[in-house]
């Protein structure tokens, strides 16, 4: 998953992408499993094409990305724990002027 926008408690819209070797190649979107995990494909983006709006019947190809709505946890349950991104805190530079400030702060409440 990369951008997730949650519309309401649960639920979002989010990018799958289906990669070489995927279990889902060949399936139709219907067979995928995803319509009963209550995801629906808004566009398929295949190549060069957009397919907005794709019919259960399509047929899910390699490097096929889905732009979905549907429960944030079963979005997530579908990408190998080995491909799932833990998000770390980047930690960042304060400015020179907080810096400062912090400083002024800790010696006046130390002295």
């Amino acid at each position: 998953m990369r951008q997730r926008l949650t519309v309401s408690k649960g639920y979002g819209v989010t990018e799958l992408y289906i990669p070489e070797g995927s279990q889902y190649i060949g399936q139709t979107i219907s067979e995928s499993g995803l319509p009963d995990q209550d995801i629906n494909v808004l566009t398929l983006y295949r190549g060069n094409k957009v397919i907005p709006n794709p019919k259960s019947s399509r047929q899910l190809e390699a490097d096929d990305k889905l732009l979905c709505f549907g429960k944030l946890e079963s979005m997530r349950s579908m990408i190998p724990i080995k491909n799932q991104r833990k998000q770390k805190a980047k930690p960042k530079k304060l400015p020179k002027e907080a810096l400062e400030i912090a400083e002024e702060v800790h010696h006046q409440q130390a002295g």
